[in-house]
């Protein structure tokens, strides 16, 4: 996360601003430059293995974090932060999974727009997760084009309600600190604290379905002016309720490979982000990107879902056709497809429409294997404790907006899906659930 430089010099303007607010303390510009510039003389100064220098950080409190990923960017290592679940896919010799102590400075080290200068473990909502790679340049560059579209800049508080070892928090946070402003950083989502946060919080990063519950815990004159929004579609009419609240939704498209690849600013459709190009290609209508913001790939060449062509990129997301100039309009990750009868079905396509029945406050659509078909549409509707819908009224939803192989065949409630670090509906695990007969998941009859 290659900030350190601008940190370095915002500590020597605005030395005691806070940088970060994490659930245990708080620190200023001033310490934050002077613990990263300490901690960065304690790493190791020859790379342990050869290849990117990669150092591993797996700490728990949000201004540790920040601090290690700080120290690695003036030493010259690619910070990767991650979770004690991945801790057997690091070596051991790259771990830091305590703060290192230092008590002089920081090595000299020349950054350049080229280095690879950070990385992140990715897995989408399915999958196994896999570190993506991208250059100085790919992931600073983008801050100025985001800073117009959001006007977020030194004056700014912005609330960062999720793990930083997640691409959408990191960035959020980095980006953040790279401007100038205040971090909130509570470390994971949790709505008791938000009221307390939101008093504080000028703009937020967050992901789809937690802007209604933000919302919810927004305080009459609350200073929030802007929520930047990145994942899934937005749910129907919260974009309208933010802005009756005075907040100014943003939401974008992109991935952790790709990084910024459309934007919403306004309500009136994704359009291209700036020096990003965009191709639907067919026959799948498969969504194709090139621009500045590109990643290098996956850290020891590990397959995933990029392919790469001649500049362009893409993870496999769908879209329909696409004309310049018009909105991009998405369908879903072609690696989810369940293939039944036959016939090819996107889960978000199905997913979109079942959304608008009666008690569904989310839902995820997975393929159940099936001995004639291969696989038979399953999905699995999130009521948040509330009674269980009707099978009836799901099914009427069905006709009147899917084809008939679109269409579930097999019904389930759970009272709250399970999800990634990031939020996205955890569809692997919610597969396997499904498979074992979880008897949290309750068979709709």
């Amino acid at each position: 996360m290659p900030v350190a430089a601008q940190v370095i010099r915002h500590a020597a303007v605005r030395p005691g601003r806070i940088a970060v607010s994490g659930p245990h303390g708080e620190i200023t510009y001033g310490d934050l430059a002077h613990r990263a510039r300490a901690t960065a003389a304690a790493l190791p100064s020859d790379p342990p293995t050869a290849g990117p220098r990669v150092v591993g950080i797996c700490l728990a409190d949000p201004v540790e974090q920040v601090i290690a990923v700080l120290a690695a960017d003036l030493a010259g290592f690619v910070p990767l932060l991650y979770e004690p679940a991945l801790r057997d896919g690091v070596p051991a010799e790259l771990r830091v999974e305590t703060l290192p102590s230092g008590s002089g400075d920081a090595p000299p080290f020349a950054p350049a727009p080229g280095d690879l200068a950070w990385a992140c473990f990715s897995s989408g909502s399915t999958g196994r997760p896999r570190a993506v790679v991208r250059t100085r340049a790919s992931w600073t560059g983008s801050f100025g084009p985001l800073n117009a579209i959001t006007g977020i800049g030194a004056d700014d508080t912005v609330l960062v309600p999720g793990p930083l070892v997640s691409s959408l928090y990191g960035f959020a946070a980095v980006h953040a600190l790279a401007a100038g402003a205040t971090v909130l950083a509570p470390g994971r989502w949790a709505p008791g604290p938000l009221p307390g946060l939101l008093r504080r919080a000028t703009a937020v990063h967050l992901v789809p379905h937690l802007l209604p519950e933000l919302l919810d815990a927004l305080p009459d004159g609350g200073p929030l002016r802007v929520a930047v929004v990145g994942g899934a579609a937005l749910p129907a009419g919260v974009r309208e309720r933010a802005e009756d609240a005075g907040v100014r939704v943003v939401a974008y498209y992109g991935a952790t490979e790709l990084s910024f690849v459309a934007v919403d600013a306004d309500g009136g459709g994704l359009r291209p982000f700036p020096e990003v190009e965009i191709e639907v290609r067919p026959p799948r209508g498969e969504v194709w990107a090139r621009s500045p913001w590109l990643a290098e790939g996956y850290l020891g060449a590990v397959a995933g879902p990029l392919k790469a062509e001649d500049k362009w990129m893409s993870v496999g997301d769908l879209a329909h056709p696409y004309t310049p100039g018009e909105p991009l309009r998405l369908r879903g990750r072609g690696d989810g497809a369940i293939q039944t009868g036959g016939a090819t079905v996107v889960p978000e396509d199905v997913e979109a429409v079942l959304r608008r029945a009666a008690g569904v406050g989310d839902v995820v659509v997975v393929g159940s294997p099936h001995p004639g078909l291969g696989a038979v549409v399953t999905a699995v509707v999130e009521t948040g404790g509330g009674p269980l819908p009707s099978r009836a009224a799901l099914e009427r939803v069905a006709r009147g907006g899917l084809a008939a192989a679109q269409r579930p065949r097999r019904w389930y409630a759970v009272a709250a899906l399970p999800r990634t670090p990031t939020g996205k509906p955890a569809r692997a695990e919610l597969a396997a659930r499904l498979a074992g007969g979880d008897p949290e998941l309750r068979r709709l009859p």
